[in-house]
Parts: structure tokens; C-alpha cells; sequence
């Protein structure tokens, strides 16, 4: 499973970093702790079952394919099994959604790690950040903190994209729609 982000203390709680969010909150429910890995990554083991490795690209989000691939290869997980965590500006604010293929709708981290991965075939969690306010570009809003009243919705957004792999892991990609997906 892999949050996909940028490095440094500047990003952290960037809509950007959504996905490592996630994959930090994952690793702190089973007390996980990251280490350095060469591809690139930082990783945490969460024992099963089922058995999840975590991973946080080092690199920055337009480069993580790099990372992901590298990854694939050394551990030898088919594209198949893989869980891409990311923001997605598609989706409103505190929305979470689940798929498994498709293209990059923009997303220039997913364009990486489809370039790299040479196929679509994986599952995401897409993380509902919403659309940037009037003519802001989207660039400029993913790298900006989240406002007041999201910072507030923020943990259980975090908790319900967690909820949400762990249930794929758990039950397969369309029982974990199936919950996910139906308004509560």
C-alpha cells in the first residue's frame, strides 16, 4: 500500500499529503514502525492478517513511480495487488471513494507510477480534497494547507480513507466499495 506525498516539514499537512496521512495512520493502528528502504521509500510492516506493507515515496509526488516500482520489483507484487493512496480534487472534501484501473485524471504522482508501472491496473483510494476556490490554480492548492473547518474534519477523513484499505485488504475491492460507497 502506498500514500503518495511529498517530503519535508513544508508539506505535511498539505492536501497533497493525503495519502501519507493515511499510510501514517495505518501504521500507527498497529504501532508500526517506518524504516529506510533503497527504492526510495520509507516502509512499515502492519502483521496481518492480512500482512500490509506501508510505503511513503522520499520522492517528490511527480516522481513516484520511481519509488513504487522499485519496490514492486523487490518485493515481487503484481500490479494487481497494489493500493495507491492519493488526493484527488475530483471528489468534494471528506469523500472517499474506491476504484481499480483508469487513467490519471490529471494527477501528475498516478501519471508517474503509471508511466513507471506501464499499466493502470491497481487499486486507489481516492482521497475528496475538492476543487481550489474561483481561479486558483490547482497546482497552487494542493500545496496549501487545509482550511480551518477542514483541519477539524481532517482525522476522520484520514480514519474513513484507512477504514477504507483496510477493508480492500480485508474483503476485496467490491465489498469494501459496497461500504464505502453507501451514504451513511
Amino acid at each position: 500500500m502506498v500514500g503518495l506525498g511529498n517530503p519535508g516539514a513544508q508539506y505535511t499537512r498539505t492536501r497533497h499529503n493525503i495519502g501519507r496521512m493515511v499510510v501514517d495512520e495505518l501504521a500507527a493502528r498497529s504501532s508500526a514502525r517506518f524504516t529506510s528502504h533503497r527504492a526510495g521509500a520509507m516502509l512499515a510492516t502492519v502483521p496481518g492478517p492480512p500482512r500490509m506493507l506501508l510505503a511513503a515515496p522520499t520522492t517528490f509526488m511527480n516522481v513516484s513511480g520511481l519509488p513504487v516500482g522499485a519496490l514492486m520489483r523487490f518485493f515481487k507484487v503484481d500490479p494487481a495487488r497494489l493500493i495507491v493512496v492519493h488526493d484527488e480534487l475530483d471528489l468534494p472534501f471528506d469523500t472517499v471513494r474506491l476504484k481499480a484501473g483508469g487513467g490519471h485524471g490529471g494527477h501528475n504522482g498516478l501519471r508517474d507510477v503509471i508511466r513507471v508501472l506501464t499499466e493502470p491496473d491497481f487499486v486507489r483510494v481516492r482521497v475528496g480534497i475538492g476543487r481550489p476556490p474561483g481561479r486558483q490554480p490547482a497546482a497552487d492548492f494542493v500545496l496549501r494547507d487545509f482550511s480551518g473547518d477542514e483541519r477539524a474534519a481532517l482525522p476522520n477523513l484520514v480514519a474513513d480513507a484507512a477504514d477504507a484499505v483496510e477493508s480492500v485488504m480485508r474483503d476485496g475491492l467490491t465489498s469494501a466499495q459496497q461500504r464505502v460507497h453507501t451514504p451513511r
